[in-house]
């Protein structure tokens, strides 16, 4: 599959889990802990017993799709089936895919709850069981149902647990329902990924806009994600950003299954350059070829940033994460470089010069690839003529001026978003309205499918 080396992650997980022990890895993403946890699974699956023998639980449906895809890639040499389900997807298509019997299911909790109901997943067969994401899942409120599908499972089992952070009830978690666990720590210094620069500009909330589009402007990115905190903000920069004759297009909770796959599958093509989305849309998100991710909005939390610039800077190659940060926001800030333990470098204002230069470069990288290519030869005879009559710095000069696009200053409005507060760590007495809030300040679509509990009530 092109592998060289083993990440940190895989190197201390992979022969611990080979042994058949259980594990608690506590690692970002990005970090390469999908393979550290896939291949001990598949190499595990008895291939000649046509049932399901491992389950790989993940907090969103893009994550599981994920987690799915890699899985099957790994597990084709061995002929192993891996099936993905979650919520918005047709569950009829589901209950017959299913029937066919896959060896590894990788599933969203509401989903997986869902099937168990109906009896068309039967977990008496698990051998392996994977938690991904356990911190996110937390959050999202699916401890209960996590529980519920390991009490489903054998006890004679290996339980293999990831986790960006380790708060209690993911230690409660573990404690209950896993034997003499191995704990695998990647470094903190690890988690940031030493080959993203981390950068941050201080500005208003009202000029957030045109100081991206003089980003976009100077840096010409391949492919990048802007990231809002609501969808609302999301929906407003996609369309102010197109007006700006940008190619993007955003990513939420309230767009449907096969919405976010075509949003998607555009922009791993390169036909959308700049992707907007929410942190729960993008969370899980495995795009190569990300080359800047700009925080429009300051994340909620340490543990999102740190996601967030996971999407660059993969796969070895360099990546630039800029998060803008309004005065009243500097303790966020703050709170994410003790986390992350690295600081962020402070950059001034972009100005429009920089940004005219920028445009200019990409012209220059447009006539020096036309010439690359060989494509000017049919255009000699004229530029001859053209040369006997003018000078050729100023011939090359006009040629210039008409393939920069100046930038555009077209007047763009955006409803302003109010600055975050800096909230009180959650503690047992008010654990239940931080959760409350917290789900609220995210992607407020997890009320629904996002958060995929089927259409069952809850306290």
């Amino acid at each position: 599959m092109g592998f060289e080396q083993t990440t940190p992650i895989q190197a201390q997980t992979i022969p611990l889990a080979m042994e058949g022990k259980d594990i608690i890895g506590q690692a970002q993403t990005g970090t390469g802990k999908t393979t550290a946890f896939g291949i001990p699974l598949l190499e595990q699956i008895d291939m000649e017993l046509d049932q399901v023998q491992g389950i790989v639980i993940a907090p969103t449906r893009e994550l599981a799709v994920q987690v799915g895809e890699e899985l099957n890639k790994i597990g084709q040499f061995k002929k192993v089936r891996t099936l993905p389900i979650y919520g918005g997807q047709d569950i009829g298509r589901q209950i017959r895919a299913l029937k066919r019997k896959p060896h590894v299911i990788v599933g969203t909790p509401g989903r997986i709850i869902d099937h168990i109901r109906r009896k068309t997943i039967k977990l008496h067969t698990i051998k392996t069981v994977v938690l991904d994401e356990a911190d996110e899942m937390l959050n999202m409120g699916f401890v209960e149902d996590i529980e519920t599908i390991l009490s489903e499972v054998p006890d004679e089992r290996q339980t293999l647990l990831f986790s960006a952070t380790m708060p209690k009830p993911i230690e409660r978690l573990a404690q209950k329902f896993m034997k003499d666990p191995e704990l695998i720590k990647v470094k903190a210094k690890e988690m940031t990924v030493p080959n993203i620069e981390q950068e941050y500009i201080e500005v208003s909330e009202k000029k957030k806009f045109d100081t991206l589009s003089l980003l976009l402007d100077i840096h010409s990115p391949e492919l990048a994600i802007v990231f809002g905190r609501t969808k609302r903000r999301v929906d407003e920069l996609a369309e102010a950003l197109t007006k700006r004759g940008y190619d993007a297009e955003g990513i939420h909770g309230d767009l449907n299954q096969r919405q976010r796959e075509n949003v998607l599958r555009k922009f791993k093509g390169g036909n959308i350059e700049v992707l907007v989305a929410t942190d729960v849309a993008a969370r899980g998100l495995d795009v190569s070829g990300v080359t800047h991710v700009y925080n429009f909005d300051v994340p909620q939390d340490p543990e999102s940033y740190v996601h967030r610039i996971g999407r660059t800077g993969r796969a070895g190659k360099k990546g630039l994460a800029i998060t803008f940060v309004t005065p009243r926001e500097m303790t966020h800030l703050k709170t994410i470089e003790q986390t992350t333990k690295k600081k962020m470098e402070r950059k001034p204002m972009p100005k429009l010069e920089d940004a005219i230069e920028g445009k200019q470069r990409q012209a220059v990288e447009q006539l020096l690839e036309v010439i690359g290519k060989g494509e000017h030869h049919n255009y000699k005879a004229t530029a001859e003529e053209l040369l006997e009559d003018h000078d050729s710095i100023a011939l090359v000069s006009a040629a210039l001026r008409m393939v920069t696009k100046e930038p555009d200053t077209t007047p763009i409005k955006l409803t302003g978003e109010a600055p975050l507060r800096v909230k009180k760590q959650p503690n047992q007495k008010n654990k239940g309205d931080y959760r409350g809030k917290r789900r609220g300040d995210r992607d407020r679509n997890q009320g629904r499918g996002q958060r995929d509990r089927g259409r069952r009530g809850r306290k």
